[in-house]
């Protein structure tokens, strides 16, 4: 299966960034062709113009902005994502991304004001993340905002029995070297079954 990993994190010495070649290692492991999108390292540009926005429900033309990226985004049939939560949510960089790679006509398209997803050739849907924060945090005082949004939101737009994977390790300001270890091997663990 070929699966398109998305990395949103900007120092190859983080964390992040064993992260994101434990996740490598595992998928290709199992098997998966991998297509690994560094966004940082490719030098994405996040902002979404003036123009892609007055365009913005031009299908053929937001096609076309950044053709590299959806392409890769619709011969994929499988999805992971691997960043850090910054402040409750997604780096600008990986932001920027949905902002311009999932537009309508690639992503979703809009039939009378309501949504219609185009991302169902995509069966597989993991998310891997970081968080500064304890879980119960997260959890029960704000919701877990960054889950929702991916899991409920994001993933809405993917195959609708789509197996859907979400790993996040809480509290990285606070747990030791040994925590990070199990984390990456129980990552390296479930995509291997992925």
């Amino acid at each position: 299966m070929r699966i398109l990993l998305i990395y949103a994190h900007p120092s190859p010495q983080s964390y992040q960034s064993a992260l994101h070649d434990t996740a490598c290692r595992a998928l290709r492991a199992a098997g998966h062709e991998v297509d690994d999108c560094d966004l940082y390292a490719e030098g994405f540009q996040p902002l979404l113009t003036r123009d892609e926005l007055t365009h913005y429900h031009d299908a053929a033309q937001n096609r076309q902005m950044v053709a590299a990226h959806t392409d890769r985004l619709l011969h994929c049939q499988g999805l992971a994502f691997v960043y850090p939560t910054w402040w409750y949510g997604m780096p600008a960089m990986l932001k920027g991304y949905f902002d311009r790679v999932w537009v309508p006509g690639v992503a979703f398209d809009l039939v009378n004001g309501r949504t219609r997803p185009l991302l169902q050739h995509i069966t597989k849907f993991a998310v891997l993340t970081t968080y500064g924060s304890p879980w119960w945090y997260n959890r029960l005082a704000l919701g877990d905002p960054g889950r929702k949004m991916f899991m409920r939101g994001i993933a809405s737009s993917v195959a609708p029995g789509a197996k859907k994977l979400w790993l996040a390790q809480y509290a990285m300001d606070r747990i030791d070297d040994a925590q990070r270890r199990r984390f990456l091997a129980r990552v390296a663990r479930r995509l291997s079954r992925f």
